[in-house]
């Protein structure tokens, strides 16, 4: 386990220093404090990915769940702060997803430095390396979300399908979320459920 799963929120927003430490970013739609730019850009895309735009419903990006994201890993429970990580750990069964053992903020910057470098080895002979992901065409990302989602992939030590299946899961929970847990834009995602809202239940 990472050292900075160890030290609490306090601390680990202060250790500027650290590799594992929050990156302040900025993109066209959002200003994050745990993502790097670089970062900031495939979480955008991948999320958008996964609950992409439909001519009724805004997607992911919309609904603001990178920003969900971000808040949660630059705070308390990115550290581990609010999760029993400790065991003893019973076997499950392939449909269970493998509990992270690493705090969710080391597990996002290891496995995002991974699909990086994984995404630079990928550039087309004689492109700029980088972080291109979110110019790629929707079908050549949805390809690559299922290689993580497989499991084919090492992430400086994180396993592509944990990484997959906490960033789905996360994703999902921020679409649903209230606002006050830092996301879901004017509770877009509430009529899908036809859920209005605790204001109107009781007015």
């Amino acid at each position: 386990m990472g050292v900075a799963a160890a030290l609490p929120a306090s601390a680990f927003m202060a250790a500027v220093d650290s590799p594992l430490a929050p990156r302040r970013a900025e993109s066209a739609r959002h200003d994050y404090f745990f993502f790097d730019a670089d970062e900031a850009r495939f979480i955008e895309a991948a999320c958008e990915r996964l609950l992409p735009e439909e001519p009724s419903l805004p997607g992911a990006l919309a609904a603001g769940v990178p920003r969900y994201l971000d808040h949660h890993l630059a705070g308390a429970w990115g550290v581990g702060e609010v999760a029993y990580r400790h065991g003893p750990w019973q076997p499950g069964t392939p449909t269970h997803a493998e509990f992270p053992k690493l705090a969710p903020a080391v597990l996002f910057r290891r496995a995002l430095s991974g699909i990086h470098r994984d995404l630079n080895d990928r550039s087309a002979p004689g492109s700029a390396p980088g972080f291109s992901f979110e110019a790629w065409p929707a079908r050549r990302q949805d390809a690559y979300l299922g290689l993580l989602a497989d499991g084919g992939l090492d992430l400086d030590g994180v396993p592509s399908k944990v990484f997959f299946q906490l960033l789905l899961a996360m994703t999902v929970e921020g679409f649903f979320s209230h606002p006050r847990f830092g996301s879901t834009r004017d509770r877009v995602a509430w009529p899908m459920r036809g859920f209005p809202g605790a204001h109107a239940a009781v007015s």
